[in-house]
């Protein structure tokens, strides 16, 4: 497989076969934009392809994360020094997960945030246009980081150029920086997290420049998941031990016209209207 960038990575912890071969037989494929990312959002992906057979996990992390925020150990560590430590990191996580393939392909930020930026969107084509994955988990449009949302603007523009038959049947966009839960139920996709927990925890551990740095996600993360699970519904029992809340976006990969803004400030809409709503409902009338 051909990379646009000589420091991107390409890791089989599972095989030693090519890696093209690996990423064909890849059926929940998740495109992130920092190391550890992908353990965040799509731990539920990860749990179907260790229970299903026949499925196999593909991880993609688009940017070099060398920008993190870091302090103790890690307060002196050059950008150099973090990439080459949050590569590693990555790597283990996805050797631990029993992922099929890992890639990293180490672009700069700034490169993502640029619109046909051509490594980015190369590397992109080839990846999308190496496997027929059944989901794809990316960011989503709501998202409060940049990065992120310019790697999901990416992704989706590399998945509208595809053929209208090699399209997944489902791409999803989930939640990492800004929580889906104010989303109606009715919009809502919930993604069973609660599986393989003590692996959860785990994975998120690998990442201990992160941990270790400033940024608990080992314990924020399940905490979420559990947070969403019980808060999920009123007037029922937990379905789940840990939900992660995704938005579905395949509608936007399947008719390329869609605006994407429109789209996503659809969900708010419909939002505002459930709360008015409510608030007709049970609130005083006019003549009261």
């Amino acid at each position: 497989m051909k990379l646009s960038r000589a420091d991107s990575d390409v890791y089989l912890p599972e095989s030693d076969e090519p890696a093209a071969a690996a990423l064909a037989r890849v059926t929940h494929l998740c495109v992130a934009a920092h190391q550890d990312d992908i353990e965040i959002m799509a731990h539920a992906g990860i749990a179907d392809c260790l229970d299903g057979k026949g499925k196999a996990f593909g991880g993609v992390v688009v940017t070099n994360g060398a920008g993190s925020p870091r302090t103790g150990a890690f307060l002196k560590f050059t950008d150099e020094q973090m990439l080459a430590i949050r590569r590693e990191e990555q790597r283990e996580a996805a050797k631990l997960g029993r992922y099929a393939v890992q890639l990293q392909l180490a672009h700069p930020s700034a490169d993502v945030k640029t619109p046909g930026h051509p490594g980015v969107r190369s590397d992109l084509a080839a990846i999308f246009g190496g496997c027929r994955p059944q989901v794809v988990y990316l960011h989503n449009p709501a998202d409060k980081h940049d990065t992120h949302v310019a790697v999901f603007l990416r992704c989706l523009e590399a998945l509208r150029a595809l053929p209208r038959e090699n399209r997944p049947h489902r791409v999803l966009g989930c939640e990492v920086w800004r929580d889906l839960d104010w989303m109606v139920d009715t919009d809502k996709v919930a993604l069973d997290s609660g599986r393989h927990p003590a692996l959860g925890e785990e994975l998120l551990k690998m990442f201990d420049s992160q941990i270790s740095g400033g940024k608990r996600y080992d314990l924020a993360v399940p905490g979420r998941r559990l947070a969403h699970a019980t808060f999920n519904t009123s007037h029922a029992t937990d379905r789940m031990a840990g939900i992660t809340w995704a938005m579905d976006l395949t509608p936007l990969v399947a008719d390329p016209a869609l605006d994407v803004a429109a789209y996503t400030l659809g969900y708010l809409d419909r939002l505002r209207a459930d709360v008015a709503a409510r608030l007709r409902k049970y609130g005083p009338t006019e003549n009261a």
